[in-house]
């Protein structure tokens, strides 16, 4: 039921930064747990960062101490920021929210390049 629109994706150069952007609608985003995925070509969609209504985060080793997941629910948005970012670290990102009982719904995703 709820709608998402990512921003913020783009090329970087590895050790770079990015802050991707996921906004929603709908009146019930405070209770949403939010989450990105990313996936590369030939793997599976898999979840890099999540967000609990109650401030729970949970990251992918592979991104822990680099990438920060929060939310600011006065402006239904979720972000990612990516630090220290690695060519390992390219693919789509995509935003996805989901309230309990309900199907989730996902972003359009975002491309991240990281290449020198």
């Amino acid at each position: 039921q709820v709608q998402l629109v990512e921003s913020g994706g783009g090329l970087v150069q590895p050790g770079g930064s990015l802050r991707l952007s996921c906004a929603a609608s709908g009146s019930s985003f405070r209770l949403y747990t939010m989450g990105w995925y990313r996936q590369a070509p030939g793997k599976q969609r898999d979840l890099v960062a999540a967000l609990t209504f109650g401030l729970n985060t949970n990251y992918a080793d592979s991104v822990k101490g680099r990438f920060t997941i929060s939310r600011d629910n006065a402006k239904n948005t979720v972000y990612l920021q990516m630090n220290s970012l690695k060519p390992e670290d390219t693919g789509v990102y995509y935003c996805y929210a989901k309230l309990g009982g309900q199907v989730g719904s996902w972003g359009q995703g975002a491309q991240v390049t990281v290449s020198s």
